[in-house]
């Protein structure tokens, strides 16, 4: 395909839609995973080889929290695997779509990949506290529970309702389908910064300062369980006026 230039013209004319994505995915993850899939395709990568490599940078330094007494220089070695993992988790699907070698597998293993994801970073952060955190009570063993449920059903929500709305569409049939697509918001963009992953990964940095760490996965915490519920909400209405259609 000619040089890195070119590859990289490639991979940005064959960008999702920028839809439903806050302004971290879109102006930070995407391009730093434009660049990753980049050099994968010059150094002849495959994008399931891609996604399990995202998989190492995150699950490796998800460990770590689990393994290492927090500190500043963990809170940086953390955030910047967890950083490149998810880069990689968007360059997967940018190199599929360029090598056209994207299929069912590929999709599937990625999910599989997300879905361990999430199951773990909460799981990690569990384990931080009973071992490492010195807790004011541990009722606060509980939080991380709680923000691995919300994280998981949002997670699994939203890939049913893609691929029920999907099945919808189809039944429907083309004229259904076809119908134009709302713009892109900036505003909604901006909201949804707080629930975006790349964000989430943000509050690592402060591991080395364990009750800012806390207090910080705390609002996280809160704040997605508030996007849960607005999403369910929204998602049901959605599925709901499909029936009706």
């Amino acid at each position: 395909m000619g040089s890195t230039g070119t590859v990289l013209r490639e991979l940005r004319g064959a960008q999702k839609s920028a839809k439903g994505v806050s302004l971290y995915s879109r102006y930070v993850n995407r391009p730093a995973g434009r660049v990753l899939a980049a050099g994968a395709y010059r150094a002849g990568l495959t994008p399931n080889q891609v996604t399990l490599i995202s998989g190492l940078f995150t699950y490796g330094a998800l460990a770590s929290v689990t393994l290492v007494e927090p500190s500043w220089a963990l809170a940086v070695l953390v955030y910047a695997a967890l950083a490149v993992g998810f880069a990689f988790d968007s360059a997967d699907g940018q190199l599929a779509r360029l090598t056209g070698r994207g299929g069912p597998d590929g999709e599937w293993l990625d999910h599989v990949v997300d879905c361990g994801k999430l199951l773990l970073v909460h799981t990690a952060v569990l384990i931080s506290f009973y071992r490492f955190g010195g807790l004011p009570s541990d009722t606060w063993l509980l939080l991380p529970l709680g923000f691995q449920l919300a994280a998981v059903v949002t997670f699994c929500a939203g890939l049913l309702r893609e691929h029920l709305g999907k099945a919808a569409a189809s039944a429907q049939g083309p004229s259904w389908a076809a119908a134009p697509a709302a713009p892109v918001s900036r505003v909604r963009a901006v909201v949804l910064l707080p629930a975006d992953y790349g964000v989430f990964c943000l509050v690592f940095l402060l591991l080395g300062a364990p009750g800012a760490f806390r207090a910080g996965y705390a609002v996280l915490a809160v704040v997605h369980t508030l996007f849960l519920a607005a999403f369910l909400a929204k998602w049901f209405r959605e599925l709901k006026a499909l029936r009706a259609g």
